[in-house]
């Protein structure tokens, strides 16, 4: 035998005996590193998660012993390393679609901390991290034949918002009437959603209302098919919300997602759902769906038609005059996006906070007073912002390029609820 082949031999008993690599993690175990490194996370950031409804002592125990911020981050870049080598083994095309999502979740939650630590970038850098989207971000002079539009509408003397806002006032409900305004609504929302979405029969939505903060309204889900929301009342709301408030937070909104992404986790085994950071590729998909939630649950005049028959009355207001109204709005919605431009300007210090009151009066339509609650959620919230505007034109995009039909829109809607998705998946 020759003294190669014996060597040979001798290297092949080597790799035998050697012990075997350890299998690799399943992604159920990557998935609870995600949410264990998420909830630690939740203590060094007081709101960053926004709900959470897996193991209660996985939640105990990351408040008890969390680790550092720079700790986490090395813990964020090894798991996202893991996820991607689960991703690109995965065969089933379901199995790779969760590890794909599952892997921007971390990039997300690893960029979050570098926030946590004071670091910034350029706003639509910060959206495109955190929330896996980037923004459209279009002049103000783009929206200038939006506000010509509404100035034929709203004639008089005076400045346009001025005038807005006293038109605006004509429609707000009394606050003696909000709750059965608002209940009417959330309960027509609901109707209207079981068409077309199984909903568990223990589901259950609250109403309460609040004071002293910088959002409208916020949708609480507690777990267990339950939510509540809380309607802020620091400015007074005019009937046009009642619907979009009820949508957007309740049914086919928040309400509604928060119990597909329990079912994600209690049926599915889908570890990764059972948090849901504020900050997350998710931000886009909820934000944007509760928005267009209005329009799936109303569609074409709908909206009008009950606003008209039923809100109005019960507001104690003027129902021939909601046509009127309710064209306005439609107008007036066209001026979303100057939101972002405004908030990309004053988070990337081109503009001063007084200057951001201003254009958002100018460019919103709104009090003084309304455009610094709008200046507020922005200096709280940041890149946010986007989720409501950006997220909304993706998922509308996404459902007309599946159909044109209510139906084909609810299924599309449907889809996004039923199945780990990005803002990607929508492109």
């Amino acid at each position: 035998m020759s003294m190669r082949l014996l060597a040979a031999f001798a290297a092949l008993a080597l790799v035998s005996c050697a012990p075997p690599a350890p299998p690799a993690p399943s992604l159920n175990a990557l998935a609870e590193q995600y949410v264990r490194a998420s909830l630690e996370m939740g203590t060094h950031e007081d709101g960053y998660i926004d709900a959470y409804y897996g193991p209660p002592q996985w939640k105990t125990e990351a408040e008890a012993h969390p680790r550092t911020t720079a700790q986490l981050k090395a813990a964020m870049d090894q798991l996202h390393t893991q996820v991607e080598a689960a991703e690109h083994a995965a065969i089933d095309p379901a199995v790779r679609r969760r590890a794909h999502t599952l892997a921007a979740y971390v990039a997300s939650a690893r960029y979050r901390l570098d926030m946590m630590d004071g670091a910034r970038a350029p706003f639509a850098d910060e959206a495109e991290h955190l929330f896996a989207l980037r923004p459209e971000i279009r002049p103000l002079s783009y929206y200038d034949a939006v506000l010509a539009r509404v100035e034929s509408m709203v004639p008089g003397a005076g400045d346009l918002a001025t005038r807005v806002e006293a038109l605006r006032n004509r429609y707000i409900i009394p606050r003696a009437r909000l709750e059965a305004v608002m209940n009417a609504a959330i309960n027509e929302c609901r109707r209207r959603t079981l068409a077309h979405i199984p909903l568990p029969q223990s589901e259950h939505f609250a109403l309460t209302f609040v004071n002293h903060q910088s959002w409208s309204a916020y949708n609480y889900y507690h777990g267990a098919n339950q939510s509540e929301i809380q309607v802020n009342t620091d400015q007074p709301i005019a009937i046009n919300r009642a619907v979009g408030l009820g949508c957007h937070e309740g049914y086919p909104g928040h309400h509604v997602q928060g119990i597909y992404a329990e079912k994600l986790y209690r049926e599915n085994g889908y570890v990764e759902s059972s948090i849901a950071p504020l900050f997350s590729p998710q931000g886009p998909l909820n934000e944007g769906g509760g928005n267009y939630g209005v329009e799936l649950a109303f569609p074409g005049q709908e909206k009008l038609q009950f606003e008209q028959v039923t809100l109005y009355p019960l507001a104690g207001l003027n129902p021939a005059t909601a046509p009127a109204f309710d064209a306005l709005n439609d107008a007036m919605k066209e001026l979303d996006g100057a939101r972002l431009t405004i908030a990309q300007q004053y988070l990337d210090h081109q503009i001063s906070r007084d200057q951001a009151i201003a254009l958002i009066a100018h460019y919103q339509l709104v009090s003084r007073d309304r455009a610094a609650q709008a200046v507020a959620f922005i200096d709280h919230y940041r890149s946010y912002v986007i989720n409501y505007v950006s997220g909304e034109d993706l998922i509308r995009a996404y459902a007309n390029r599946q159909g044109a039909d209510n139906d084909a829109h609810w299924r599309v809607y449907i889809s996004i609820l039923s199945q780990p998705t990005l803002p990607s998946d929508l492109q």
